[in-house]
């Protein structure tokens, strides 16, 4: 029984196993990055809110220009949330992830 090219069949079989591998690990960091992008705009919003000033251009000014287009902020009272959509390579997902960051300021 001869090996000749039995690395390449290995290769064509290994290659898609990568290749979505590579892509889960993608979409995973950037549902990472997306939520710490999130809780650190709800946060400066909460902090404009403490100041008395615009909540969400504060959250908006506080993440890259990327992401402001896929991102919602509300305001109650006090409370600043932040919706966020990371960015998905897959058009399926990209509609289907959305985190989310919350903060809130305690009025002495």
């Amino acid at each position: 029984m001869s090996e000749r090219g039995q690395a390449s069949v290995e290769l064509v079989a290994a290659v898609p196993a990568l290749l979505l591998l590579a892509l889960a690990l993608f979409q995973l960091l950037a549902v990472g990055y997306s939520a710490v992008l999130a809780g650190s705009a709800a946060e400066a919003g909460a902090l404009a809110v403490a100041g008395g000033g615009d909540a969400q251009a504060a959250a908006r000014r506080a993440v890259p220009g990327w992401s402001r287009a896929r991102m919602t902020v509300s305001v109650s009272g006090d409370s600043v949330r932040v919706g966020m959509r990371p960015p998905s390579p897959l058009a399926a997902l990209a509609d289907r992830l959305e985190v989310h960051g919350a903060a809130a300021v305690a009025r002495p």
